[in-house]
């Protein structure tokens, strides 16, 4: 099976996604206030970016995105259940023909490869990215989650734009 060239533009995404969502991690594991710990607390805010709005707060992640479904047992079905709907999803972009659709693709790829490294590498994914002094999101969250959000908003306006472009 030839691969349309636009599908490489997904797969780049989500190479690109995997790159900034892993080094984002590293670097926040790498801060000395974080890498001087034996044993990190969940919950530990090491740095307030901008106090109350951003922070930087540590969080073994067991669940799925923002924590939800969280639970240990979780960690190999949560991990084989990424890596089949991203196998899908690679699948659908050699199908798919418009940049909106390739664009959710690659990232909900991109999130979920970098939310599986973790699970593999650490048992949990690293959250970080603290945003519940603001009093609406209370989730701590990391750039693989945000991905997978941010792709999964824009496959929802793919699909009203191709189903309202069919209709006219």
């Amino acid at each position: 099976m030839k691969i349309p060239r636009i599908a490489f533009a997904a797969y780049g995404f989500a190479l690109l996604i995997i790159v900034l969502d892993q080094l984002t991690k590293a670097w926040i594991l790498s801060l000395p206030d974080v890498a001087s710990i034996e044993q990190i607390p969940v919950g530990y805010v090491f740095a307030e970016v901008f106090p109350p709005v951003l922070r930087f707060t540590f969080v073994q992640n067991t669940g799925v995105s923002f924590g939800l479904f969280g639970g240990g047992e979780a960690r190999w079905g949560l991990t084989i259940f990424s890596v089949l709907v991203s196998g899908g999803l690679a699948w659908w972009a050699t199908r798919a023909d418009r940049r909106l659709l390739i664009t959710a693709i690659g990232l909900v790829i991109g999130g979920a490869l970098g939310n599986v490294i973790d699970r593999v590498r650490f048992g949990y994914v690293v959250d970080f990215i603290d945003v519940s002094g603001t009093g609406v999101f209370p989730w701590v969250f990391n750039v693989a989650d945000s991905a997978i959000t941010i792709g999964v908003v824009l496959l929802i306006i793919d699909s009203f734009l191709s189903d309202r472009a069919s209709k006219a």
